[in-house]
């Protein structure tokens, strides 16, 4: 399993996020996001916290505590990249707003094409290759293919089917929740986290940062006082970081086949997938706790 999942890694994240935002697209109208328009405090928000507050924290975070190395890199990244789509699947099953999760996601990760640079270059610039450069092309081609056009194909079969588009959410959503389990069990029989290896104090520092990223996403929104529905997409988008893009820069940046930084580079894999692992332990409590106390009001 574990070498069958290593080689069709990027199939599985394809599949898992397409079905998921072809089930939400089925149940968002264009009303919808006319609301997040119409309102744009929220957006507003999530923009300023994903763009600014974050990497602010980061940079504290790794000042403060001199932290160095890849998992210094590691941190950067996951603060440097935007909410990840799968914030837009657990936002739906929380039942928050998922058109303005999914306004957010879009648009962080528009943005991120120029902020991911900068953010980097400010908080581990010496640890960067001369040469980095982002891979927007890349990055465009995936919005495209498993952001937008599933989302509009289901927006546009809610439209001409509403009957039987409640159906077809629901089976696209347990399809996308297929594939996250098929990427848990792959990681796992793979062998890409060796926790002896990164070491105790390594993994505290990854569960502290995790931390402060989970109480400024529960304490942001409701400092400004949003609605229940906007606090929760918020806290997902916050929590809930693109991994598969920290990845792809890893992979990028620190490329397994140069050796001068392949242990940095395995450091740096490691935290972001450890902190991919935490986020989706810390995604099922939320829902639970959010969707119970929906069905009590």
């Amino acid at each position: 399993m574990g070498h069958f999942y290593v080689q069709y890694e990027y199939w599985f994240a394809t599949f898992q996020l397409v079905m998921a935002m072809l089930g939400m697209g089925a149940t968002l109208s264009s009303r919808d996001f006319g609301d997040v328009v119409r309102e744009p405090k929220s957006v507003s928000l999530g923009l300023i916290i994903q763009i600014v507050i974050v990497p602010l924290i980061a940079f504290i975070f790794l000042k403060g505590l001199g932290v160095e190395g890849g998992v210094a890199v590691g941190i950067a990244l996951i603060a440097s990249i935007p909410g990840g789509t799968t914030s837009n699947i657990f936002t739906f099953f929380a039942r928050g707003n998922s058109a303005l999760s999914i306004s957010i996601t879009g648009l962080t990760t528009l943005a991120c094409l120029l902020t991911t640079p900068v953010i980097l270059t400010l908080l581990v610039s010496d640890n960067l290759p001369a040469n980095f450069s982002m891979p927007t092309g890349q990055i465009m081609i995936e919005i495209a293919l498993t952001l937008l056009l599933p989302l509009a194909l289901g927006m546009l079969y809610l439209y001409f089917y509403p009957v039987p588009a409640a159906t077809v959410s629901k089976w696209s959503i347990r399809a996308s929740l297929l594939g996250i389990a098929f990427i848990v069990i792959g990681s796992a029989s793979a062998g890409r986290l060796n926790l002896e290896a990164f070491g105790i104090d390594n993994i505290q520092l990854v569960l502290l940062f995790t931390l402060s990223l989970v109480v400024t996403a529960w304490l942001a929104p409701r400092l400004f006082r949003l609605s229940r529905a906007d606090s929760t997409a918020l806290e997902f988008e916050v929590i809930v970081r693109n991994t598969n893009l920290g990845v792809l820069l890893k992979a990028s940046l620190f490329p397994a086949s140069a050796m001068a930084t392949a242990e940095l580079g395995d450091t740096v894999l490691f935290t972001l997938l450890f902190y991919g692992g935490l986020q989706l332990l810390i995604a099922p409590v939320l829902i639970k706790f959010y969707s119970r106390s929906t069905r009590m009001c």
